[in-house]
């Protein structure tokens, strides 16, 4: 007999699909602007494009563990998005006190302050999103 597998709980009902779709969007941003810029110039600014990259990637990784479900795509989207903002804050703040290390912004710069300030507003929303759908599912086992 087989064991039946329980259908991943959803993770992108309500405000969460906002935060797919904005995850979404940084994705688009993210890789584009950075996949110009590493193949146009990347000897002016290597660390900020290739920042921009990893930004990139890392918004990928969380629209996908947003959209699979479930409770390890849900432990897995709070990590990196942890790691997000770990990284917002460190480049914002590097951007700040060292500007000559960036001749060129990554989508990080400043907070992300060229991006409208959502990179750092968007790990904050989808941590408070990710434990409200824990306590959630908690209460409803």
């Amino acid at each position: 007999m087989t064991a039946v597998e329980e259908k991943p709980t959803r993770l992108i009902s309500g405000p969460g699909m906002l935060l797919v779709w904005f995850y979404g969007v940084m994705v688009v941003g993210a890789v584009s602007r950075s996949a110009y810029q590493i193949a146009t110039d990347f000897q002016r600014a290597p660390l900020a494009y290739s920042l921009s990259a990893v930004a990139g990637l890392v918004y990928g990784f969380i629209t996908y563990t947003l959209v699979r479900g479930g409770e390890t795509a849900r432990r897995a989207a709070r990590v990196c998005c942890a790691a997000e903002l770990v990284g917002v804050l460190v480049v914002g703040t590097w951007t700040l006190v060292e500007p000559s290390a960036f001749p060129d912004a990554t989508v990080w710069s400043d907070y992300g302050m060229g991006y409208i300030f959502i990179p750092v507003l968007l790990p904050l929303s989808a941590l408070y999103w990710l434990r409200k759908v824990e306590a959630r599912q908690g209460a409803a086992a």
